[in-house]
């Protein structure tokens, strides 16, 4: 039995993409594009270009890789060369996620529970963590 079937749309170009690896949800119904050693580029619901989250918030890169959203609209992006997951918050400036045990993330995905999940490649795991709030 075959699974439900797709209709292709027009292919869209986003214009001035290096690159791109990875494309998750982005702000307000728009999407979220990982360039190869570069940026991610923010686009609208209608895919107009909304600006790179380097440029907008000063943030340098190593490789950025996996990208999705949470519950608030925040960009999460796995950064595969620096070993982190930083957290791009809809208002402020960027945060680093305090991650134990990461080598080389590739994918993220936010879970409904408040969960982050990351595809480590560096060891083969896919790690999942609980949102436990600030630290005092």
């Amino acid at each position: 039995m075959l699974g439900p079937t797709w209709e292709p749309l027009a292919p869209t170009s986003m214009l001035g993409l290096e690159g791109p690896c990875w494309v998750g949800p982005g702000p307000d119904g728009g999407l979220a594009v990982s360039e190869e050693f570069g940026d991610v580029q923010l686009f609208g619901s209608a895919h107009q270009p909304l600006g790179s989250l380097g440029t907008l918030t000063g943030h340098n890169f190593g490789c950025p890789a996996g990208v999705c959203s949470d519950a608030e609209g925040s960009i999460i992006v796995a950064d595969e060369q620096r070993h982190q997951v930083t957290l791009f918050p809809r208002v402020g400036s960027p945060i680093c996620l305090q991650l134990e045990g990461l080598e080389r993330p590739l994918g993220v995905a936010y879970a409904p529970q408040g969960q982050l999940v990351v595809a480590d490649a560096g060891d083969n795991y896919i790690k999942v963590y609980q949102y436990l709030g600030e630290m005092a």
